[in-house]
This record gives structure tokens, sequence and C-alpha cells, in this order.
């Protein structure tokens, strides 16, 4: 492919596509923690934009390097997301449910950012088998548009979860836990 306008199209709706579930997590997010900062909101979707933009790299290079290793990798990858964001909702929902008022109510920690990211994006490897035809300086441009794709729709997801989780108050760490599960199992299910 070349540049043109198609490639930047193309790259911002394999953006769009791929930010879906970071946007339902960041949703989920901004419903645990209705009082997040800017700083932190922009933290939040830098880190889903990075593994966004990594991922399909990473895909990339491994159709240009380890194809064969990488092909009996991605029967694992819906399994992955679904324990991941399993394992993250069901502590939200056991947090919502049985509060600790030691905590700061519903803050995502660093690692568990960090598990989301890569739940939410991992499917995101396959995507370097179709800009496989690309050389270098393409792939990056496209997982650049594909990260400030993300930063932005992130950014959404954070400022509407926010937004309700004011309203939700106690409730939203129960219905952010629902949310990532569902997402789990949507891409699990998908997947089949």
């Amino acid at each position: 492919m070349e540049w043109s306008l198609r490639f930047f199209v193309n790259s911002i709706l394999l953006g769009v596509g791929l930010a879906m579930d970071a946007f339902s997590v960041s949703l989920a997010n901004g419903l645990n923690e209705p009082g997040m900062s800017r700083r932190r909101m922009f933290t939040i979707a830098g880190v889903f934009a990075g593994f966004q933009a990594l991922m399909p790299l990473l895909g990339w290079i491994c159709v240009h390097t380890v194809l064969q290793l990488f092909e009996g990798f991605t029967v694992l990858i819906p399994w992955i997301a679904l324990l991941l964001l399993a394992y993250i909702g069901g502590k939200m929902l056991l947090e919502g449910i049985r509060p600790n008022e030691e905590e700061e109510a519903g803050a995502v920690s660093k690692g568990g950012l960090i598990l989301q990211g890569v739940a939410t994006s991992i499917d995101a490897l396959s995507v370097g088998f179709t800009i496989a035809g690309y050389g270098p300086l393409m792939a990056l441009a496209c997982a650049a548009v594909i990260a400030a794709v993300t930063f932005v729709i992130c950014t959404a997801g954070l400022i509407l979860g926010r937004k309700f989780g004011t309203r939700l108050a106690g409730k939203a760490s129960i219905l952010g836990g629902v949310i990532l599960i569902l997402i789990g199992v949507e891409i699990f299910i998908s997947s089949l």
C-alpha cells in the first residue's frame, strides 16, 4: 500500500474498531472513579493508546520474523482476554459488594491498569497480519493513528463514566465489574 488518503482512513477505522473494548473499560473506570482528575484520565487513556499501538506493531514484527510461533498463540488470545478481564471485573464486583473503607473508592491500581491495557489490546496482535504488507514506516504511522484514535475514544469513555459514576455512587464498582466481565465474555465468544 502507498501513502494515501485510503491508508489514513483505513488506519482510523482500525483504530475505532480496536478501541471499542478499551472504550468500554474506560467507561467502567470512569464509573468506578467519578472524582477522577484530568491527569489520571489522560494517563489511563494513554496506557490504552500505547497498548493499542504496541500490539499491532508486535503482530507486524511477528509476521516478519516468527510467524509459525505466532500462529499457535492466536488460539490463546480470547482465553487470555477472558481470564484477565474476568479477574479484574470479579475483583471490582467483590469490592462493590464488600467495600473496604480503607481503600480509595474505585481507583484502579497501576497493575490493574496494565492488565486492562493488555486484555483490551491483545486481540490487536492480529492486526499485524492485516498490515503485514506495510513497510516499517507505514506500520509505525498506522500504529500512531490507532493510538491517537484510541486516546480520544478512551478519554470520551472516561468522561462519560465519570459523569454517570457520580450519579450511581456506590453501585458503580458493581456495574464496572459486570461490564469488564461481559467484555471478556464477548471477546471470547466472538472468537469461536
